[in-house]
C-alpha cells in the first residue's frame, strides 16, 4: 500500500512534520523500529491465525457459505438495538470471575443509536490524518490512540515519540474529547445490553482505529481475514466492541464481519456509525471477510472486568 501523504497540515511545525513523514516513507522498507517489539500484537484481534488444524478445518468456511445477514448496511437499527443471545462458552471459567461483569449471558448485539453519523464521520477524519502520517506496506494498518503504535511499512512507530510536541498540529483537543465521550457511550450500551455495572469495566488493550483495503498482505500482520476468538488471543477481552467509520457496498466491498456459529455464517454488514459488540468468548468464534475494493474504517474498543488490565482514555501529549 502506497504511504498516503497527510494534507493541509497547519501550525508552526508543519514544515517539520513534513520533513518526518518524507523521511518516515524513505525508511518504510527498512526495519528500523526495533524498540518497539510485542506491538505487533494490536493487530491480533483481527488478524490472529487460530491454531489446530482440525479448528482451521472449520473456520476455512468460503463467503459463499453466507447463510445469514443479521443486520444489513441499509437497515436503521435504532432506537432500540437488535440482540442475539449465544450459550457462554466455558473460557470464562480459566479465569478469576468479577461479580457484576463476567459474563453471565453472552451474545452479539447491533445498534445504529449509539453514535451519530456525523461523530463517526468525525472520529474517521481522525483516523485519515493519524494514519496519513505513515501506514503498512500490506493492506491494513492501526493507529492505537493509546500507546501511540501507528502502522509504518512492516513494522510500528509511537507517534508520540517519532512527531513530539509537533503531534497537536495534527490532532486537536477536540479530537480527543469526541473519542472519549464515544468510548463512554459504548461503555454504557455494553453494561445496559449485557446486564452489568459499568463501572467495573475496564477499557483495555488493543483498542484502536483499522483501515483495511484490497492491496495484498505483505506481512501476517496484513492478514486480518483469520477467524479468531478474542478471548483466546486475549485473555483479559470480556467484552469486543467494533465501531463502523464507513459503508459498506459504497465505501468498500468485501470487509463483512462475520460470526462462524458451528451451523452457520452470520454477518453484519458494516454502516458509518453502526456499533456491533459481543462476549468475548469463543461462542463469538468470528473473522472479517477480505476487502475486495475501497477502504474499510473502523474502531475495535475492548473493555475487561480485571482491573489490572485497565488502560486510560488517551490524551494529547
Amino acid at each position: 500500500m502506497a504511504v498516503t501523504r497527510l494534507r493541509n497540515i497547519k501550525g508552526p511545525h508543519a514544515t517539520e512534520i513534513e520533513r518526518k513523514i518524507k523521511r518516515g516513507n524513505t525508511l518504510r522498507q527498512a526495519s528500523w523500529w526495533r524498540g518497539y517489539r510485542g506491538l505487533a500484537a494490536l493487530l491480533l484481534v483481527v488478524l490472529c491465525t487460530c491454531a489446530g488444524a482440525g479448528l482451521l478445518l472449520h473456520l476455512s468456511s468460503l463467503d459463499s457459505d453466507i447463510t445469514e445477514t443479521l443486520v444489513r448496511q441499509r437497515e436503521l437499527v435504532s432506537p432500540q438495538p437488535r440482540a442475539y443471545g449465544v450459550p457462554c462458552s466455558e473460557d470464562y471459567d480459566n479465569y478469576k470471575r468479577y461479580p457484576g461483569c463476567t459474563p453471565q449471558k453472552c451474545g452479539r448485539v447491533v445498534t445504529d443509536g449509539v453514535v451519530t453519523r456525523e461523530e463517526a464521520l468525525a472520529l474517521r477524519r481522525l483516523a485519515e490524518k493519524g494514519l496519513g502520517l505513515a501506514g503498512s506496506e500490506g493492506g491494513a494498518s492501526i493507529l492505537d490512540l493509546h500507546s501511540g503504535a501507528l502502522s509504518m511499512g512492516k513494522q510500528f512507530v509511537n507517534i508520540y515519540r517519532y512527531f513530539g510536541d509537533q503531534i497537536r498540529d495534527v490532532f486537536a483537543q477536540e479530537d480527543f474529547q469526541l473519542y472519549r465521550n464515544v468510548r463512554g457511550r459504548i461503555q454504557a450500551a455494553i453494561a445496559e445490553a449485557f446486564g452489568l455495572d459499568p463501572e467495573l469495566m475496564y477499557l483495555t488493550k488493543p483498542t484502536f482505529f483499522s483501515r483495511i483495503n484490497s492491496t495484498a498482505a505483505r506481512t501476517q500482520h496484513d492478514e486480518y481475514w483469520h477467524p479468531h476468538i478474542d478471548k483466546v488471543t486475549y485473555g483479559s477481552f470480556d467484552y469486543t466492541s467494533l465501531l463502523y467509520l464507513s459503508d459498506y457496498g459504497s465505501d468498500f466491498t468485501g470487509g463483512r464481519f462475520i460470526f462462524m456459529d458451528h451451523n452457520a455464517n452470520r454477518t453484519v454488514e458494516p454502516r458509518t456509525g453502526r456499533v456491533s459488540f459481543f462476549s468475548s468468548g469463543s461462542e463469538n468464534l468470528h473473522r472479517v471477510e477480505k476487502v475486495t475494493w475501497g477502504t474499510r474504517y473502523a474502531i475495535t474498543v475492548s473493555f475487561t472486568c480485571d482491573p489490572e488490565h485497565a488502560i486510560s482514555d488517551p490524551a494529547l501529549p
